[in-house]
């Protein structure tokens, strides 16, 4: 595989520089990081069938049905940093492309082979003729593989030295062939610059307000998929409709009749303990002597609603007065239910049978009220915790609860803060 702790990696990043700590590990993390953003950035920019590796023979390899494999290097390089006849970033990379090229056949292969790099190719060197739609002046005119023979014949490096050497194991055609297979993207985005690059030529769909975080969610997404693929859980490459559909089903989050959800399957920091919840929508449950399971659960839809909410205003999503009309509703529906269920209770009702009734109450509200779709905070927004945790905030309002499961609740509770 290629070693993006190489050189390239070991340039300033346009930073005030600092004294190098050898065991530091600053600069790799950033080569990494550097290197899942730009396959990003380059799987939006190609066709969607195409797909894409990293670290398999090259810093990134795609790989397309029609148009064969193309292994890229990365270099992100100091601002102003030139790319010269003899840069060892250049050969270096050259010399993991020797070894694919022979490997899969010299001239018989489908491999391409790309450069990118943050800084740019000197216009005295020869390596301009391998820019993209670079035009080759009239007349006589050094083929790339006497060029590159040139080049190679003017270093005293100890490291290009052996390039050189397996180089010069190629015929002549094959070492016109495989220069011909290069290409040489300069000036390509730094680390810092592919965020704005993706929001503002890949998200014009999406409102630009919102494109920020549509992009923090959609790197969220492509940071566990480089994981999968790294650590072999993923063994195909991940394909470009992957990233398509992904940030469309992030876009439809962010539309009027929707709100993204980010909470499923989180859990709070701290541990649950039932037993000793002192808040008021898990004493509520206690009251109607709802399994510890059962609470663990609510505790849950309580956490995530409550979290999601606040994303929800953080991201200045909601409008000015929704949350208080959505609860509204909440309050209204479960007042209309809750007196058919009460209705028939008398004070001198037997304590199972008003614990009965008020299980009752709190099941349709755990799983009955998710079928209404007017209850839905918008109409697209379906996810069960949403409403669920709703509820729950609303048995936790102080000083008095909105809505009760048990029907002697709000009694009780005015007799203990009476005493208190």
């Amino acid at each position: 595989m290629s070693d993006p702790t190489c050189d390239c990696w070991s340039e300033d990043f346009g930073m005030t520089k600092t004294p190098s700590d050898k065991f530091s590990a600053g600069e790799q993390g950033l080569g990494y990081i550097y290197q899942a953003r730009l396959a990003l950035l380059r799987l939006l920019q190609l066709p969607e069938d195409t797909a894409i590796f990293l670290e398999k023979d090259d810093d990134l390899d795609f790989i397309d049905g029609e148009r064969g494999r193309t292994l890229a290097s990365l270099k992100h390089k100091a601002i102003g940093d030139k790319l010269t006849d003899l840069s060892t970033d250049f050969w270096k990379s050259v010399n993991i492309w020797l070894a694919r090229y022979k490997r899969d056949g010299r001239a018989a292969s489908n491999l391409q082979f790309f450069l990118f790099t943050t800084g740019t190719v000197s216009e005295d060197s020869f390596l301009a003729r391998l820019l993209p739609d670079k035009p080759v002046a009239s007349g006589h005119v050094a083929t790339l593989s006497e060029l590159a023979n040139a080049a190679l014949s003017k270093s005293k490096s100890a490291l290009i030295g052996p390039i050189a050497t397996t180089f010069n194991e190629l015929s002549e055609p094959e070492k016109q062939d495989f220069f011909e297979r290069i290409q040489i993207f300069d000036g390509s985005p730094r680390i810092t610059d592919i965020p704005a690059t993706i929001r503002d030529k890949h998200m014009r769909s999406i409102r630009r307000e919102f494109r920020e975080f549509v992009f923090e969610r959609l790197e969220g997404w492509w940071t566990d998929a480089v994981i999968e693929q790294l650590t072999g859980a993923k063994t195909e490459g991940i394909f470009g409709y992957e990233v398509s559909d992904k940030l469309s089903a992030f876009a439809e989050e962010y539309k009027a009749d929707n709100l993204p959800i980010t909470f499923r399957g989180k859990m709070p920091s701290e541990e649950i303990d039932t037993d000793a919840d002192p808040r008021l929508f898990v004493a509520q449950l206690r009251e109607i002597g709802i399994s510890s399971n059962r609470i663990r659960n609510a505790i849950l839809d309580y956490y995530r609603a409550f979290e999601q909410r606040s994303a929800w205003a953080r991201e200045n999503l909601l409008v000015s007065g929704e949350v208080e009309e959505y609860e509204d509703r909440l309050v209204e529906e479960w007042n209309r239910y809750k007196d058919v269920i009460f209705e028939r209770l008398k004070g001198s009702t037997a304590e199972e049978a008003l614990r009965e009734a008020g299980t009752t109450l709190f099941t349709w509200a755990e799983f009955e009220t998710g079928k209404i779709e007017s209850l839905r905070i918008r109409a697209r927004v379906a996810e069960p915790y949403v409403l669920r945790g709703s509820f729950h905030i609303l048995a936790d309002a102080r000083p008095e609860p909105r809505v009760y499961w048990h029907p002697k609740f709000i009694d009780r509770l005015c007799k203990v803060l009476e005493v208190a």
